[in-house]
């Protein structure tokens, strides 16, 4: 833009005579010039519905440092949330925002079918681009090879606890629960010692109760497909799933320590874990970051600890997944351009750039908004560290409470999510765990027999 206006400038300067009509010429021309140069309107997403007026603030100030580096670009940021019972109707009403957010499980298949705007020219463009973990960099790249969304964090399974309630129950802050009888010995402790529910389980019918009992059969060696594409089969009713209903029938039923919710989604969850209400739940290692943003939460009372996995078990692992930053296919070539400049500025920028890693840790920190919530690297450790030691000096996350999963995960076996059909197969175990979490003499081998069923019906249809 600058180019153009001193060429609009020296015209001006030929064509005058005088220096009054000097001035005057240029001035118009540059008048002319920057009413001439196009400004690209996009939205994107912002945050959640309900966060703070302090998260708020400090997004607004991540828009308007964009916008003073990109004078041609104005941004208008959108309240989001990807939720699957309300993702593909606003998707199919055009109603999202220019940029978005999907899961690791969403960008292929969108992609494929033409709902996502190619990025390729763009992406590949960036300096950065062969440098992303090839499996991550791989969930937005679809079947003709075209880059239809760019990864923006990765993240593996976890267990949150509560240290306060932990404490009030009479158990050791410093060690959380690493095996499955100790998980259910704990929880019930919480229960009878504090009245609060000891462990919850996500059994809302948006696709997070399927999520989260996937999580609990990775953990003790199962898998919940095998096979990939439209050949996969469904295995719900593999031994590790009946294992992980029956130990959540046990807690529910027997120990009453889940409380009296069982309704929870990942938001409510999340509120109610901030709010003191329960001992410990499983989510993703990132969800310290919504519990400041939405909730208030007092950090002294977050801990962070490793899904405990069946020892010895060589299939065992943590379920892990990511977010990918997408464009609406509806975009014009110069709103893509932007979009991506936006994904690249405000999402990954300071995972690779060491004045952007500080300038926006310095404008997350001044609003106390988390910096150095524990990920998994969307490249490589290497980098990783390199960006933990450039956002030092801002951190202001409990690192020592979050220990116990830090020190282990790079250990850990991370297993990506179920390729087929992933959401629709969420979806069908959804019903599974709400009968289990509500019917007391529900059987949990019937349950997932007949939802196999219907599993395998999704898993075939997802390539129609």
């Amino acid at each position: 833009m600058k180019g153009y206006t001193r060429k609009a400038i020296a015209a001006s300067t030929c064509a005058a005579i005088a220096a009054s009509s000097l001035v005057a010429a240029a001035a118009g021309s540059i008048s002319t010039a920057a009413a001439s140069v196009p400004t690209v309107n996009i939205s994107v997403a912002s945050l959640i519905p309900g966060s703070t007026a302090a998260a708020t603030a400090a997004f607004n100030s991540q828009v308007k440092q964009f916008e003073k580096a990109n004078p041609g670009i104005k941004v208008t940021s959108v309240e989001y949330q990807w939720l699957g019972s309300t993702f593909a109707a606003k998707l199919a009403a055009g109603t999202l925002p220019t940029v978005f957010t999907v899961p690791f499980t969403d960008g292929r298949a969108l992609g494929d079918a033409g709902q996502l705007a190619d990025l390729t020219t763009y992406a590949e463009a960036l300096p950065y681009f062969n440098k992303f973990n090839p499996s991550i960099i791989a969930e937005g790249i679809d079947a003709k090879k075209q880059v239809i969304a760019l990864p923006t964090a990765s993240y593996a399974q976890a267990l949150s606890y509560n240290r306060q309630l932990f404490t009030e129950a009479g158990l050791n802050p410093n060690d959380p629960p690493t095996t499955w009888a100790q998980l259910e010995s704990d929880a019930k402790q919480i229960s009878d010692k504090t009245g609060m529910a000891g462990y919850a389980e996500m059994g809302a019918n948006d696709n997070t109760a399927g999520w989260i009992l996937t999580t609990l059969d990775y953990a003790l060696g199962g898998r919940m497909e095998s096979g990939i594409g439209t050949s996969a089969k469904a295995t719900f009713d593999n031994p590790e799933a009946v294992q992980a209903l029956n130990m959540l029938k046990t807690m529910r039923w027997t120990d009453n320590s889940m409380g009296s919710d069982f309704d929870w989604g990942w938001s409510d969850i999340n509120q109610a874990f901030a709010a003191g209400q329960v001992g410990m739940f499983i989510s993703g290692s990132d969800v310290y970051t919504n519990m400041v943003q939405s909730y208030n939460i007092n950090p002294k009372i977050y801990g962070l600890a490793p899904i405990p996995l069946t020892p010895g078990s060589k299939t065992a692992g943590v379920l892990g997944g990511g977010t990918l930053a997408a464009v609406s296919p509806k975009s014009t070539p110069a709103q893509v351009a932007a979009a991506v400049k936006w994904i690249d500025y405000y999402y990954i920028q300071r995972y690779v750039n060491r004045d952007q890693a500080i300038r926006y840790s310095a404008t997350q920190a001044a609003s106390k908004q988390p910096v150095g919530t524990p990920e998994v690297p969307i490249f490589n450790a290497k980098q990783e560290n390199l960006y933990n030691s450039w956002i030092k000096p801002y951190i202001n996350v409990p690192l020592n409470q979050m220990a116990p999963f830090t020190s282990a995960i790079f250990n850990d076996k991370i297993i990506p999510e179920p390729e087929a059909a992933t959401q629709a197969v969420y979806g069908d175990l959804d019903s599974v765990v709400e009968a289990v979490l509500t019917e007391q003499n529900a059987d949990p081998s019937s349950l997932l027999a007949a939802a196999n069923t219907v599993g395998q019906q999704s898993i075939q249809s997802s390539g129609s």
